[in-house]
């Protein structure tokens, strides 16, 4: 339902599906005798208007068909503002007609509320007016809110919905943006608060949207209603101070306009010069993110250019550089490296008079065209050498909406992914082949690797940078060079997403551990049912499908996949379950013959990734006595037997499992050791020399603040059993400076 449109007031039995006016002889511009209100007069003559330069005549008929449906269908409905409720939907059709959209696109702009405040159905609009027309609606159209259990949730699943309806077809997002931007305009109505959340909706959302479409004339549009609606003193604040320094700095735009008016002509270069004052919320960001006083922004004026071709953009370049000082590093080319929207555009930034900093942007026709109306320039301009490129990465784009739903768990995380890709990409990097990528700010190798292929991120474990062995966190920079190294074993870890910054790198690591989760968690769920099982003289194999039929049906669980998954992860005790699942299976029917029913324990062969950990409490490593305890989310987790952290779990006995550790465990497990050591000149280096002559590697080095004659240093190594240890502990006593050496369990404790 769109913003502040009431609850259905009249039915619709008074409307005539058999009226088409598409069989008169001249074109039946939409009028009067049409039922419109007398104050639509005048927003009825600007759209046909609008209608007339570029539709033929049967399509204007169509288009005034469903403005008859729509107004019949909304009668007696009025928006907050004391409009009739046909007045939206007509302004948002009047916006599509500006970017000339096609007669389907119109149609469903006329009727994109009438599923939601109306009986009308899907299938009476296919009926009408086609199945196109009909599924744009339906891609417009909001969910029920009533499946949801929040406000929250009902709008991420809605968003979910209508990015997937514009994957299919762009001309949803369109119809949306243009609603958004009719609801903006008309949001004095609403309560303050919800003009708030509408207003921080759109800056979050829509706007974004229309940037990553190149909307750019609507994408600022967007920003300044929301800016605001969200933040109305401020907005007032900033809007005096402006209309206060045009005045002042009149004089200086109008020279430095005077003077590139007259330079460009001189190098024989023919081009458009206009002066344009920066938006509002673009100069509010400025300072908040740069933390400026007004005072501080000197540039809230700019200059655009715009020339025949695409050389000519260069040569004016080079005429403005002779003219005016360029600042460093304030030069972009996005002719040669578009944007992910396809803007393409010289931007340069120079010293005016009075050191007055000047933002100039450069291009020619076409790309002003793109940069004005971006995807919706495929139906405004004909010219398809830019509209395919453009054309294509939208495509692109919308695709990667599609996988990114299908690896995402809920609509959520799903909206939370789209708001990551919806800002600007600013970082451009290289492949060793020179393919570019661009990527979000802040982004790492490792979104690079999953950018070039889902295999190449999940596999990655190295990379270069500029030739550079560099660590996978390191945050790139234009221009960088990067070459990603993987290996068959490597894979995808949970420290990643405290550093990736591209939606797709997010989603697709997320995946990965949920997949591995859920796989190693069933594995183990599995080995604990089966033991439990066992002490009931019952077979896990050989258990009767009633036996699991019977326990899905009582309790609610989806599959036994799932059972065993939740008993990995600790969400079901295994005893409880093989008692429920025991219920009417008779003791050694299922193939546990009585002289089999022993309490053997669990093997441990390490740290088996999400379904079994070891404690880093007290840090067990093969040789420890051991226990295992489940919790709830975490799994099975392996402590030594004396470990004062469990100690403290004696109430929940019941969570204990017998453990043990595999026979030939091998590998390399974490301990801690402390060394009391004299202070003297040389004594780490010695230590840790005596600790590589035992194969072992150091992971960290720490020590006390001691003034005195002796200091206390604490070492995490890596060791393969408790013997290797125990090798360690004796290399080190022999080190003259060594006073006491002990294994340092239980830090936190």
């Amino acid at each position: 339902m769109s913003v502040g449109s009431p609850p259905l007031a009249a039915p619709i039995a008074t409307l005539d599906p058999g009226v088409v006016p598409g069989a008169l002889d001249e074109p039946p511009l939409i009028s009067a005798d049409m039922h419109p209100p007398v104050d639509l007069a005048e927003d009825l003559e600007r759209f046909n208007a609008r209608l007339a330069t570029y539709l033929k005549p049967d399509d204007i008929a169509r288009v005034g068909a469903a403005y008859v449906f729509s107004e019949a269908a909304h009668r007696g409905q009025m928006r907050l503002s004391g409009n009739p409720y046909i007045s939206h939907p007509l302004a948002v059709a009047e916006t599509l007609a500006g970017w000339r959209l096609d007669p389907h696109a119109l149609i469903a702009a006329l009727l994109h509320d009438v599923m939601e405040d109306t009986s009308i159905t899907k299938e009476q609009i296919a009926e009408r007016f086609g199945k196109v027309a009909a599924d744009l609606v339906d891609g417009v159209s909001k969910l029920d809110r009533i499946e949801h259990q929040s406000f929250e949730e009902a709008q991420a699943e809605n968003f979910r919905k209508m990015l997937l309806a514009m994957a299919r077809d762009v001309r949803v997002i369109l119809i949306k943006l243009a609603d958004r931007l009719h609801n903006m305009q008309t949001l004095d109505a609403m309560r303050p608060e919800k003009r708030r959340r509408i207003a921080c909706e759109t800056l979050q959302i829509y706007a974004p949207i229309a940037n990553r479409l190149g909307l750019n004339t609507l994408y600022s549009e967007l920003q300044e209603l929301a800016f605001r609606h969200a933040h109305p003193l401020r907005y007032s604040v900033l809007s005096k101070a402006v209309k206060g320094a045009r005045g002042n700095r009149r004089e200086v735009v109008s020279k430095i306009l005077a003077t590139i008016r007259k330079t460009l002509p001189a190098a024989g270069i023919d081009a458009e010069v206009m002066g344009r004052e920066k938006h509002l919320y673009g100069i509010y960001r400025k300072m908040r993110e740069k933390h400026l006083s007004f005072s501080q922004v000197l540039d809230i004026y700019g200059f655009r250019i715009i020339v025949k071709d695409r050389p000519t953009c260069y040569l004016a370049l080079g005429a403005l550089h002779g003219l005016y000082q360029p600042v460093p590093g304030k030069f972009k080319d996005y002719i040669s490296i578009p944007k992910a929207n396809g803007y393409q555009s010289l931007h340069t930034t120079l010293i005016g008079p009075f050191g007055t900093p000047v933002e100039i942007q450069i291009r020619d026709t076409e790309m002003h065209n793109i940069a004005e109306s971006g995807v919706a320039s495929h139906w405004m301009y004909k010219d398809e050498s830019a509209l395919g490129q453009l054309a294509k990465k939208t495509h692109k784009w919308l695709q990667s909406l599609v996988q990114l739903q299908a690896s995402t768990g809920n609509s959520a995380e799903f909206l939370e992914h789209v708001k990551i890709d919806l800002f600007p990409s600013e970082v451009y990097v290289f492949s060793p082949k020179g393919k570019i990528f661009a990527l979000p700010r802040g982004s790492t190798p490792v979104d690079v690797a999953y950018a070039v292929h889902t295999d190449i991120g999940d596999h990655c474990f190295a990379c270069r940078i500029n030739f550079e062995t560099m660590p996978l966190r390191t945050e790139l920079r234009n221009g960088d060079r990067v070459e990603i190294i993987t290996a068959p074993n490597a894979a995808p870890s949970p420290a990643w997403l405290g550093f990736v910054k591209s939606a797709r790198a997010r989603s697709k690591i997320r995946h990965f551990l949920s997949t591995q989760q859920t796989a190693e968690s069933s594995a183990l769920g599995e080995r604990l049912l089966a033991h439990a099982l066992r002490d009931l003289g019952l077979a896990l194999a050989k258990l009767p499908a009633r036996a699991w039929e019977r326990f899905k049906r009582t309790s609610g669980a989806r599959s036994e996949r799932s059972v065993l998954a939740d008993i990995g992860l600790g969400k079901r005790l295994p005893a409880i379950v093989a008692r429920r699942l025991a219920e009417g299976v008779e003791p050694w029917a299922a193939g546990v013959a009585p002289g089999e029913r022993t309490q053997q324990a669990i093997m441990i062969h390490g740290s088996d990734g999400a379904a079994i950990r070891l404690g880093a409490c007290c840090q067990p490593i093969p040789g420890d006595p051991i226990v295992g305890v489940i919790r709830k989310g975490q799994g099975l987790v392996v402590h030594t037997h004396d470990c004062r952290a469990i100690a403290k779990l004696r109430s929940e006995r019941g969570n204990w499992i017998d453990v043990e550790w595999e026979p030939g465990t091998s590998g390399m497990f974490e301990a801690s050791i402390r060394i009391v050591a004299k202070n003297v000149r040389g004594v780490l280096a010695g230590l840790a020399a005596r600790i590589a002559e035992t194969d072992s590697n150091i992971i960290n080095i720490s020590m006390d603040d001691d003034t005195g004659d002796a200091t206390t240093l604490y070492f995490k190594l890596q060791v393969s059993d408790r013997n290797h240890l125990a090798r360690i502990l004796v290399a080190l006593r022999r080190v003259p400076e060594v006073v006491r050496i002990t294994r340092y369990v239980n830090p936190k404790s």
